[in-house]
């Protein structure tokens, strides 16, 4: 039988892990892999490596700490896109109150294509600039 490889979670570069697994945590209700919760209040947090698992400890994202970060400059393709998240939600009032989170926690509204009948979606992108897209499925 062949062994293939197997995914074990997306990492995403940042130039403020905390932040961005923070934003991620909230949105998706994940939860931190044991030993990267944030530290107590008033040690300093030098993580440059994140990691967030879903309630039954599998890895789901990773943010990895960099210097710079170009952002992409979608729709039009001067720094592209080369890669976005994609989430699904059941219906189209869960699709309005996803966006509404998504926003009230940092995110930017890129696309609205949410009067679209056949698939309903909203183009965002995360605080450190990353797309993503909610749509009915």
């Amino acid at each position: 039988m062949a062994e293939y490889p197997q995914l074990l979670h997306t990492a995403l570069d940042t130039t403020d892990a905390r932040a961005l697994a923070e934003f991620y945590r909230q949105l998706l209700g994940l939860q931190y892999r044991q030993g990267d919760e944030p530290p107590v209040e008033g040690e300093a947090d030098d993580a440059d490596w994140l990691v967030l698992v879903d309630s039954g400890g599998s890895r789901k994202l990773a943010f990895q700490q960099v210097d710079r970060l170009e952002r992409t400059t979608w729709p039009t393709h001067d720094v592209p896109m080369q890669m976005h998240l994609d989430f699904t939600v059941s219906s189209v009032d869960e699709l309005e109150r996803q966006r509404e989170r998504a926003l009230s926690l940092g995110a930017q509204l890129l696309l609205d294509r949410s009067d679209d009948s056949d698939e309903p979606l909203y183009v965002l992108a995360d605080p450190s600039g990353h797309p993503f897209c909610i749509f009915v499925a």
